[in-house]
């Protein structure tokens, strides 16, 4: 008996704690970083019902140790760009079976009720990186592997030879409902997707822009197209304007410094609630290891009367809370 009531206890603290990680929090922002009680990265921001969404990588890698090491997407959210809610983690790696690891940069995008979350993946079979595409019907998720297997693999890109350069997908849907996921490292790639956002429509394309490194964002502002990406190494963020969505694209010059302690950058640029934000991390909360413990920060951006957007400045203090 006593050995059965042990076993019945430890089952129930074991229960008890999964139900506490399984529980929503919040918390308030108190400036830059936004989110302070882990390591986050590789912003990508949504819009959905008067609601800011915001999805992160999340660096887990000890301290000591000069590396990536991410096994997870994270979802939080806010009215007021103050007050947050953090959810439990609706998407790991494990949920693609043909994966093998490493849950670097994604987006989530809204179509017709469905929400798809865009990853990149080590994959387990096909040397390289790649691209899987997961499906929820909320945008908290919990989501699920939409296709069982990649939507894009090393071997379908030749352009470079690298491994990594199948990476950090952004998804845009134009105005005509046509989508096109753009992606890439060292070599910037896009595709158009079919309605059910899962398939590709017709052949992979690149666009060539100076200094392109990887981090592709696209979104659009009275009538211009905006192609963000990171720029060098370290990073900085630079872009490009259109008045179409598959170019030619004019390089406009650089947008956001290099964030502080971070060799890498990654922006998502959203309006909400009247506002332009750019979203972006830096290393801000680990003086030893910045570039592999990151932090998402947020700060307003602004645009000038001929449609560039001004340098964006980078602030401890963040955004203030909006109605």
């Amino acid at each position: 008996m006593k050995k059965l009531a042990s076993l019945l206890s430890c089952c129930f603290s074991l229960a008890l704690a999964n139900a506490q990680q399984s529980k929503d929090t919040t918390f308030r922002s108190n400036g830059n970083p936004i989110i302070t009680h882990k390591y986050t990265a590789d912003p990508a921001a949504m819009v959905y019902k008067d609601t800011f969404y915001l999805y992160t990588g999340h660096d887990v890698a000890p301290k000591n140790r000069n590396g990536y090491e991410m096994h997870d997407w994270l979802c939080f959210s806010t009215t007021d760009m103050v007050n947050w809610t953090e959810y439990p983690s609706p998407l790991n790696v494990k949920d693609f079976t043909w994966a093998k690891d490493d849950a670097w940069a994604s987006q989530v995008i809204e179509r017709k009720g469905k929400f798809y979350w865009y990853v990149a993946i080590s994959h387990a079979a096909i040397h390289g990186k790649a691209i899987g595409v997961a499906v929820a019907d909320n945008p908290r998720g919990p989501f699920k592997d939409a296709l069982g297997k990649a939507l894009i693999t090393n071997d379908m890109t030749t352009e470079t030879k690298i491994s990594w350069d199948d990476i950090d997908p952004t998804i845009f849907i134009d105005d005509n409902q046509q989508a096109y996921l753009f992606w890439g490292n060292t070599t910037l790639h896009y595709v158009k997707l079919k309605e059910n956002m899962i398939e590709m429509e017709g052949e992979i394309k690149t666009v060539q822009l100076p200094n392109f490194t990887e981090a592709p964002w696209v979104h659009k502002h009275n009538g211009w197209y905006y192609l963000s990406y990171a720029y060098q190494f370290p990073e900085k963020i630079a872009y490009a304007m259109s008045r179409n969505i598959e170019g030619p694209w004019e390089y406009k010059g650089i947008l956001n410094e290099i964030a502080g302690n971070s060799n890498t950058n990654h922006q998502a640029i959203l309006e909400f609630r009247g506002k332009n934000y750019f979203v972006y991390h830096n290393g801000a909360l680990a003086a030893d290891a910045g570039s592999f413990h990151r932090s998402v920060c947020i700060d307003e951006l602004f645009y000038n009367k001929d449609g560039t957007m001004k340098r964006v400045v980078m602030t401890s203090e963040g955004v203030k809370a909006v109605k």
